[in-house]
């Protein structure tokens, strides 16, 4: 088996959700299943937009996107849903939990794709095999399809994903890209959009083959560094790794992390959640944002998961904010047994600028007067790292704290089963 994982070299496979909006909707209400369905904001209103659309839509030409009237006057018979992200975001926390199962290197980019970096898994079976016992398990768990592509980088994987669907499996090799790849335009590569393909069609590459072989110079000078990085990628060259770090969804910021140990040590588990949150403040400081809920990530040594959040009274950003909601929120829905995984997330982010502190009457002078300490307590903590200033140390919370917590998520996930320990 190891035969097939290269000595140097990696396996990244990319999963991604077949019109994942619409087929969640199948999923929780089987009578919609071979209907065009599509998921449509407003939908009382002609003016609304298609998000997205099962496959049966799709055959009549609706189009994420397109207005409502336009779809319903392609496909009369047209079902349209409102979204319902709740359950969308629980079905993508079912998802990811089981693909952990095969591997903890894991990169989620959206709520219905990621990938996996199986390099380290031929005990597990080949390459193939394993992208066929996700594809399998995710259908007949939760009844949702995905595509998925094999490929040594992730550029590759994502192409391959995209290459049949829906539930298709795909590998793309480097030596497969110049027969599959160059002879498309330019504009069909992953990672290059309108505009980008516009200025490029300006200077002589039309198809992705032109691209592989243009001057490095002319790329720098029409589009920079990334120029030199999409004709790699037109090579099928791509060195980025699997980063279970990155942030997948701009509106959420989190960051989880795996325990060098399974622990029940309260105090030792405070301390990473703080970590954590001080790796979140980071982030949201970065992109100029705030949260407005709190969520932590529970993974026992069993690996039931179990995800809780609750909604701030204030948008928040500070270590100090994000630590004492996620302390709060770990303390009230942990049982006591050891942890494997604990992750802490800022939900429902919106920009800095355009966000507003609900401050009443007798506070909001005492948080005008703290701004500025906060603004230099932050300049200090990154020009001289998070340890540099912390306050005093706080007692131990006492052992009669409230540790109750509600069912597992899994028990109420109304999609199909959840039985992801297969």
């Amino acid at each position: 088996m190891n035969g097939m994982y290269p000595k140097n070299g990696r396996v990244i496979l990319h999963v991604d959700m077949n019109s994942f909006y619409a087929s969640v909707e199948m999923a929780y209400d089987p009578s919609l299943k071979g209907k065009p369905l599509a998921i449509a904001g407003n939908v009382e209103e002609r003016r609304g937009i298609i998000v997205t659309c099962s496959y049966e839509a799709r055959k009549f030409g609706v189009k994420t996107t397109m207005p409502i009237w336009q779809a319903k006057k392609l496909c009369p018979q047209l079902i349209i849903r409102k979204p319902n992200f709740d359950r969308y975001r629980k079905a993508s926390l079912a998802i990811f939990d089981l693909l952990r199962t095969y591997t903890d290197c894991i990169e989620p980019v959206s709520i219905d794709e990621g990938y996996l970096d199986i390099s380290g898994c031929a005990h597990l079976g080949s390459p193939l095999e394993i992208a066929k016992s996700i594809q399998a398990r995710i259908y007949e768990t939760m009844d949702l399809p995905c595509s998925i592509g094999i490929a040594p980088n992730k550029f590759l994987a994502k192409t391959a994903s995209d290459m049949k669907k829906p539930l298709g499996i795909t590998i793309l090799r480097k030596r497969d890209v110049p027969n599959l790849l160059w002879s498309l335009g330019v504009g069909d590569m992953h990672g290059i959009g309108a505009k980008t393909a516009e200025k490029l069609e300006k200077i002589g590459i039309l198809t992705i083959g032109d691209l592989a072989a243009a001057n490095d110079v002319q790329l720098r000078n029409v589009l920079g560094i990334n120029g030199i990085r999409l004709k790699e990628r037109a090579n099928g060259i791509d060195k980025r790794p699997v980063d279970p770090e990155s942030i997948f969804d701009y509106k959420s910021v989190g960051n989880s992390t795996t325990l060098p140990h399974d622990s029940s040590n309260q105090k030792e588990l405070i301390d990473t959640l703080k970590q954590l949150s001080e790796k979140v403040a980071v982030r949201l400081k970065n992109k100029g944002l705030l949260g407005q809920k709190i969520g932590v990530t529970i993974r026992y040594k069993d690996r039931t998961t179990i995800t809780r959040s609750r909604i701030a009274e204030n948008p928040f950003s500070s270590v100090t904010e994000i630590h004492d909601l996620a302390n709060s929120l770990f303390l009230k829905n942990w049982n006591g047994e050891a942890i494997r995984l604990l992750g802490v997330t800022a939900f429902d982010v919106v920009e800095r600028e355009s966000a507003f502190k609900q401050l009443d009457l007798f506070s909001f002078h005492d948080d005008a007067a703290k701004e500025p300490l906060i603004k230099a307590v932050d300049h200090l903590k990154v020009k001289y790292g998070p340890e540099i200033i912390q306050k005093g140390v706080k007692a131990e919370t006492a052992s009669g704290a409230d540790t109750s917590f509600s069912k597992d998520f899994f028990d109420n996930y109304s999609l199909k089963d959840s039985r992801l320990q297969d």
